[in-house]
């Protein structure tokens, strides 16, 4: 079992060093440099500026410099925000988005899951249509849209919800539920045919012909199989809700990460845009590795199977 874990723990490593090379070698293959500016300024204050952050020297040698400060978990300095680490400003940004992102994420699991196997079970009755109609324009409507809605509505015309901020508890339902909408719609549809099939596989029928109760073939048998594609699909979801939204988080002008990593490519500022897209890349990652060892706890099989290997 332990193989198992340490395979998928070493593969996302390998994967996260890729990664990290690529996105090094694509930003500094950017005609200009974080200096540029529409008003060229004088050599002597450029040069001085490239000898203090190092900029100077050949790629190879920043490569493994940032390579170095990678093992430190130092995302070194802003080069726009003087006297800023990029580590100050994930600090700074994370918190904001992860609870959005993490409200979001469980408003998804909790209404999605029920919903698809609530509609599973009432195939082709009125509960079913309904739940496939809300998940239809839920999947259909963009979150940017969802986002206008519920300002103009909520919080234009009634007043219940603040225009913009996360200040107060209130403001944190606006942006939840427009990051929600499209993930929980589909959820509740990606649970639904999950269900469906393994409602129509041999051993659920066995069981119910031994005269198991009802509740206990769902719960134990189908509930539990029919998971497997919806966890592949919730693990990458978490992770690209919980790093944010960046129109979401523009739309209610909220201080999250979007915010610095939009500023970050307006302004050059590559240690930022570097940084953050790495965060990205390796929450992302961490999300698939959670998602392979999530695999070994609902269907030992698939543990087993691929240790024999």
């Amino acid at each position: 079992m332990s193989g198992y874990y340490l395979k998928r723990v070493f593969s996302s490593l390998i994967t996260l060093l890729i990664i990290s090379t690529l996105i090094f070698l694509m930003i500094h293959s950017i005609p200009g440099g974080p200096f540029t500016r529409e008003r060229q300024i004088p050599d002597e204050i450029l040069q001085s500026l490239n000898e203090k952050y190092n900029l100077d020297d050949p790629l190879y040698v920043q490569y493994f410099d940032y390579l170095k400060g990678l093992t430190r978990f130092d995302l070194g300095p802003s080069y726009k925000m003087i006297g800023t680490s990029v580590n100050e400003l994930l600090i700074a940004g994370f918190p904001p988005t992860a609870i959005i992102g993490g409200l979001a994420s469980l408003l998804i699991i909790a209404l999605g899951l029920p919903l698809g196997i609530i509609s599973a079970l009432k195939q082709n009755k009125p509960v079913d249509y309904l739940v496939m109609f809300m998940a239809t324009i839920g999947v259909t409507v963009p979150s940017f849209v969802i986002a206008t809605l519920i300002i103009y509505v909520f919080a234009g015309q009634l007043g219940w919800l603040p225009t913009f901020g996360v200040d107060s508890p209130l403001g944190y339902i606006g942006p939840v539920i427009a990051l929600s909408g499209y993930s929980l719609s589909f959820v509740a549809r990606l649970t639904r045919s999950s269900m469906l099939e393994v409602l129509r596989q041999d051993y659920v029928r066995t069981a119910r012909a031994n005269g198991i109760k009802e509740f206990k073939v769902i719960a134990k048998h189908a509930v539990k199989n029919a998971l497997i594609p919806v966890v592949t699909y919730i693990g990458p979801m978490i992770a690209a809700i919980m790093t944010g939204s960046f129109v979401i988080e523009k739309i209610f002008a909220i201080p999250g990460m979007g915010r610095y990593y939009v500023d970050s490519v307006t302004n050059r500022d590559y240690t930022v845009l570097l940084g953050m897209t790495i965060f990205y890349a390796a929450f992302y990652i961490v999300m698939v590795l959670f998602v392979d060892v999530a695999y070994g706890f609902i269907d030992p099989r698939i543990r087993l199977g691929k240790e024999k290997q």
